[in-house]
């Protein structure tokens, strides 16, 4: 696809300002990948360079699609480690809010995060559950675990927190909000307190779910899910905005974030 020189600076923009926000608000392992897969060589990087250095890292590659496509065909490419991209870029008056992902969510958001073997894993394992849950009826739950996680995930570091969900670090206001802002709620990732936890993709998050460890995430999908499934059957559904006697939740401290256990509101 060619694109305009008023695009390529777009992404030129939006890369620069994100380059210079997140060291030391993303995890190692999305700044390792963007290092690795050094997206910024001037302008829209093409996939095809992209890929030769993902593929030879973990074999993942970047696959041009149109939009947005049916579920089933994004689990599907999920399951055989090829993540679907959209080729169109924002306009210039769009740098702070798109509501349809762009090429700059998911090659800058996502794609960096895809170079880290665990993570990589967790995606496959991802896809491969989203096949399931179609033929399950259970896709509202499993889209939960995908936006809390892949788009908008939390990692718990020694350092203090950290971002690993594509739709934070792909947006300078997100990136912000996430760590630094004190209205949200940050908890300790539960995966059958996340499945019955709705979102909202018009705002900034009002709940965070954060992962001790990329290994932990990976660990926890890999489990049967048909006991998960079946503990959400039951309860309804906890309000975005709620925190539980039994969450774990991190408030802000001085340098970094502090475990604290918080009674329910």
């Amino acid at each position: 696809m060619d694109y305009s020189t008023a695009e390529h600076q777009v992404w030129d923009q939006l890369y620069g300002r994100q380059a210079e926000l997140l060291p030391g608000r993303a995890c190692d392992a999305f700044l390792a990948g963007l290092q690795a897969l050094d997206l910024h060589r001037g302008g829209i990087p093409e996939f095809a360079r992209i890929n030769e250095e993902l593929t030879r890292l973990t074999g993942w590659s970047v696959v041009a699609v149109p939009g947005l496509v049916p579920d089933d065909v994004f689990f599907e490419h999920l399951a055989n480690r090829r993540f679907p991209a959209g080729r169109f870029i924002r306009r210039a008056d769009q740098l702070d809010y798109l509501q349809e992902p762009d090429i700059f969510h998911d090659v800058f958001g996502h794609v960096p995060m895809l170079t880290e073997p665990v993570f990589a894993n967790y995606m496959q394992a991802y896809g491969e559950g989203g096949r399931r849950a179609l033929g399950l009826g259970r896709l509202q739950n499993l889209a939960r675990l995908y936006w809390y996680t892949v788009e908008f995930g939390l990692l718990e570091t020694p350092a203090g927190l950290r971002i690993y969900g594509a739709g934070i670090v792909s947006s300078r206001s997100e990136s912000l909000f996430a760590l630094e802002d004190p209205s949200p709620n940050r908890l300790g990732f539960d995966l059958v307190r996340l499945l019955r936890t709705p979102y909202r993709i018009d705002d900034f998050q009002q709940t965070y779910f954060v992962i001790p460890s990329l290994q932990a995430l990976l660990d926890a999908t890999l489990q049967d899910f048909g006991p998960v499934y079946a503990a959400v059957d039951g309860p309804a559904d906890i309000p975005i905005e709620a925190v539980l006697q039994s969450d774990r939740v991190f408030t802000r401290g001085t340098q970094a974030y502090a475990l604290a256990q918080r009674s329910q509101a």
